[in-house]
């Protein structure tokens, strides 16, 4: 990298926007300082002087980093220093990674690495969206060929008013919450979440993000205009045409065969056979040289697919461009779990439970907007015996950790509200066989097990994975796409919601030019197919089970003066363990006084809010208790009337006739019924058992023991 120091800025949306280049990092091939408000990262990047002979494929990775520094903290744990990447750390990653990848040039094969680091943290101002401007900006910048630039915005809807880059307090007021990447002609990348949305109003917010986005492109070109930079010109490769034409022509009847075939596993096999037949075929020809027919064979196979499709109107199982593949759904199908389900869904299938859990059980995490806690979470598990294949298993890789955090954005904005019901849930989702989205799948499933569990949550949700084909003017739009048709097609576009509207949506496009109209006709078609699903779901379960499962643990929640928590807790926290060891609950209570029980057993929870009530109550003046003698004196007997809460009864108070001896009538242990006389200005209680013997027992409060 070679640019001259420069720097541009621009006021956007109310914020100072900055790009500088040539200043830092300059050994990279290209790199930027971008700042939005307090928000600052420093995107680099570093391409290969060589490419990489023999690959087909862009080796590009992208890693997106947080430093502690950036929000004035220090790490966490016993190293105090910055580990393996964070689930936000990844996420981010794939947001970068997405609309950038389709943007390089077919046959860069150079190994490409764009670091993106975060360096000071504005609370106001996610540093996600940034990062992928910033992204941009180096690439631009760089000597690597690059279709850009574009850019990324979030889109908030507050009052309904659209608001670009929204702080956080407009986005907690916000019925949605989208980030859109894009270029000058199109948008390129959607991902987000609402609550409810109509398909036409997510429309208008994509149009409103995409002009937003040509603000943030308009400062890339300043900051690139004047800078000397030379790009790589990639070597054109001569095609072999000769070769193609024999590889076409003895392959070309066979795959127009083969790709019709419905059932995956078949389909894949045959094609393999075919492919082997060929190489041999190929090689017999050529019997001095080493000929390979991966690229012709592909390219043709890709070409012959897209052909049936947009020119033939015949997708690869045989069904229409609107058509759901027939689904089915079970629920319950585990004895021991909260909430299960099983969704099938052509060749995909998804097996669901829901998890509900205490505070205790909740996800705490360490970010740069301080600690932050999580009661939902949904896990998505993709097992290599999914798709018929063996891999080292070390865990959940970015793929799965992006596709749950679509699952769970699709089905967090219909969960009941926190003071209302207040678990902790886990969702986890094994994928158990694939061919099409597994992601919406998981949607499927986890909204069946979680009324199964049943939470009550607001409404069905249902997800659907839509298609693109486009040939010059020719358009097929599909449902519920197919996994070639995902990798063979220009668009992935997957849309989650109720009946209602739009809970999420995630869109990977591969061309240019998809237009307002285009994308009405797939989200409206999405909506189509969603409705459908939703209707299928309901012949399983239509809504939440009554109750929650029985070996789900029951919450009792109660509230007591922030003055008598001490009284709960105990010194050292001896009174809430004496609690939890006779009752076998757990207890959480929160500092304005709100505590939370939980046990699975209803009987043992009862007894347990029975002892915190009884600590916590108050004093009554005329009230008759049943109290135990815990002491006594020469001038009376020290009476506790409830745990923690004591009074005296003296000696002329213990009975109706003057008594020398106090231990003459009652004994240390006794249980006695005893009258509250008077509270004086200290507290303390005066009890007398001779004015509760008048009253009569039926009146006495019991006191837990």
């Amino acid at each position: 990298m070679i640019n001259e120091p420069k720097k541009v800025e621009a006021q956007m949306f109310g914020t100072n926007f900055v790009l500088e280049t040539g200043k830092l990092a300059k050994q990279t091939s290209g790199s930027v300082l971008a700042r939005y408000g307090d928000t600052v990262v420093l995107a680099t990047l570093v391409a290969a002087k060589e490419k990489t002979e023999g690959e087909d494929f862009l080796p590009l990775t992208v890693n997106y980093q947080e430093k502690a520094a950036a929000a004035g903290k220090i790490p966490g744990g016993f190293f105090k220093r910055e580990g393996r990447p964070n689930e936000k750390e990844v996420l981010t990653s794939r947001l970068i990674d997405r609309p950038i990848r389709p943007l390089f040039p077919k046959g860069f094969t150079y190994q490409t690495q764009i670091i993106i680091t975060v360096f000071s943290a504005d609370a106001d101002y996610d540093p996600d969206v940034l990062s992928v401007t910033a992204a941009s900006a180096a690439l631009t910048v760089s000597d690597v060929p690059f279709a850009g630039p574009l850019a990324a915005v979030r889109v908030a809807r507050v009052g309904g008013e659209f608001i670009c880059n929204p702080i956080k307090s407009q986005l907690e007021e916000s019925d949605m919450n989208i980030v859109v990447a894009g270029t000058k002609e199109a948008i390129v990348m959607v991902e987000g979440g609402s609550k409810e949305v109509s398909e036409s109003d997510t429309i208008d917010a994509l149009m409103f993000a995409h002009e937003s986005i040509q603000e943030f492109i308009k400062v890339q070109e300043d900051l690139v205009s004047g800078l000397d930079i030379q790009k790589r010109v990639l070597d054109t490769v001569e095609e072999d045409e000769d070769f193609n034409s024999k590889v076409v022509s003895f392959a070309e009847g066979k795959i127009k065969e083969a790709i019709v075939i419905s059932s995956k596993t078949d389909r894949n096999d045959t094609i393999k056979k075919i492919r082997t037949e060929t190489q041999e075929h190929i090689s017999s020809l050529y019997p001095d040289d080493e000929v390979d027919v991966s690229k012709p064979f592909e390219t043709f196979l890709k070409e012959s697919v897209r052909g049936l499709i947009v020119n033939d109107k015949i997708r690869l199982d045989g069904r229409g461009f609107r058509d759901v593949r027939p689904i089915s759904g079970e629920v319950g199908f585990l004895p021991r779990v909260h909430g299960s389900a099983v969704f099938t869904r052509g060749e995909t299938q998804a097996a669901v439970t829901a998890t509900l859990g205490t505070k205790y059980d909740e996800q705490r995490i360490d970010s740069l907007e301080g600690d932050v806690t999580k009661t939902f979470m949904l896990h998505y598990n993709f097992p290599p015996y999914s798709v018929g294949e063996t891999s080292f298993r070390l865990g959940p890789g970015r793929r799965e950790i992006g596709h749950g955090a679509l699952a769970e954005r699709a089905l967090s904005f219909v969960l009941p509200k926190r003071e209302d019901f207040p678990y902790t849930l886990r969702i986890v989702s094994e994928v158990l066989e694939s061919n099409g989205s597994s992601s919406m799948a998981s949607v499927c499933g986890g909204s069946l097990s979680m009324m199964d569990a049943g939470i009550p949550i607001k409404a069905p949700v249902a997800g659907i994975a839509m298609g693109l084909i486009k040939d010059g003017e020719r358009v097929a739009i599909l449902s519920d796409i197919l996994g070639s048709e995902d990798h063979l097609g220009d668009m992935d576009f997957k849309v989650a919601g109720t009946a209602n509207g739009i809970t999420a949506l995630q869109m990977d496009i591969k061309i240019t030019g998809l237009d307002r109209d285009l994308m009405k006709t797939a989200l409206q078609q999405a909506k189509e197919g969603r409705l459908h699903i939703l209707g299928e779901m309901d012949k399983a379960l239509s809504t939440h089970r009554d109750e929650i499962n029985q070996h789900a643990p029951r919450i009792v929640t109660l509230t007591v003066p922030k003055d008598k928590i001490r009284d709960v807790i105990g010194p050292g926290g001896k009174v809430i363990r004496e609690i939890i060891d006779k009752t076998g609950v757990s207890i959480d209570i929160n500092d304005d006084g709100l505590v939370s029980i939980a046990s699975a057993d209803a009987e043992a929870a009862a007894k347990a809010v029975e002892f915190v009530e009884n600590l916590t109550q108050e004093v009554e003046v005329g009230r008759i208790y049943l109290g135990k003698v815990k002491k006594i004196v020469d001038f009376g007997a020290f009476v506790e009337i409830f745990p923690g809460t004591d009074g005296l009864v003296h000696i002329s108070q213990i009975c109706d006739r003057r008594i020398k001896n106090v231990s003459d009538e009652i004994q240390e242990g006794d249980e006695i019924k005893v009258k509250v006389i008077d509270v004086d200005q200290q507290g303390k209680v005066k009890l007398s058992r001779k004015e509760a013997l008048k009253d009569g027992i039926e009146d006495a409060a019991p006191t837990a023991t």
